[in-house]
């Protein structure tokens, strides 16, 4: 089940899952991206956004207005969904109208790997190279993995720090899989330190010591975070 929150009342852009992107609204945009690999459900806390969904055939439920985070909320509307412990939900953005959907049947992939292994807490996300350039943007965040692959932290700043000058960087693509019990598990968790910190709630995994399973996808892919965004996509779609 691909799950796409779609939060209306955003405070640094509202309304934006409504954008005109190529002639269709965003939400509907990238639920389109994706609608082959998977049934779709979007959880929203808006009676627009449910109207528009049931407009274009998608499957749409609303959930509180008070959710910290869009995985709270697709937590939710797994609830309401009668989803299964170890059915696989997968977390995409309303605001990711260019994702490749290879990129998250990759991630897809992942999940089954790990329930293969009966692993007890399953996660998993996906990152790319970026240059240097990239690596300084805030907005873009940064991820190191270990040795099996499992995110060790993920930051707002560079990291590694390039003292040697040879740092290869790796950009976090923010689509999030888990079991239905693993997102459960992973919402019932407390608040990290570090969590508010950054501003990023995957770290709330890692300070509970909790695996995030990475995978390394290619992708050219960006969400759209600011009204810039916005119109480089209107661009794209325009063949400009």
């Amino acid at each position: 089940m691909i799950i796409i929150p779609a939060r209306l009342a955003s405070s640094r852009f509202p309304k934006k899952v409504l954008a005109d992107i190529g002639g269709l609204p965003m939400v509907i945009r990238t639920a389109k991206q994706v609608e082959h690999l998977d049934e779709i459900a979007i959880a929203t806390d808006s009676q627009e956004v449910i109207d528009l969904c049931k407009e274009y055939g998608y499957k749409a439920m609303m959930t509180s207005e008070t959710h910290k985070s869009g995985t709270d909320r697709i937590n939710e509307a797994a609830q309401l969904l009668g989803l299964k412990d170890d059915d696989i939900i997968v977390n995409i953005q309303a605001d990711e109208p260019f994702i490749e959907p290879e990129v998250v049947d990759s991630v897809i992939q992942r999940l089954k790997e790990l329930k293969a292994k009966k692993e007890s807490f399953i996660m998993a996300s996906c990152y790319n190279a970026v240059n240097n350039e990239a690596a300084q943007d805030p907005n873009l965040v940064k991820v190191i993995m270990d040795a099996d692959h499992n995110a060790i932290y993920f930051s707002r700043n560079p990291i590694p720090f390039n003292r040697s000058g040879s740092a290869t960087y790796f950009g976090h693509i923010g689509i999030y899989g888990f079991t239905k019990k693993s997102l459960h598990d992973f919402c019932s968790l407390n608040d990290a330190p570090i969590e508010d910190i950054e501003k990023l709630e995957q770290l709330r995994a890692i300070y509970h010591n909790k695996k995030i399973s990475m995978v390394k996808v290619a992708s050219t892919g960006f969400g759209i975070d600011t009204v810039e965004d916005l119109e480089r996509a209107k661009q794209i779609f325009l063949g400009e």
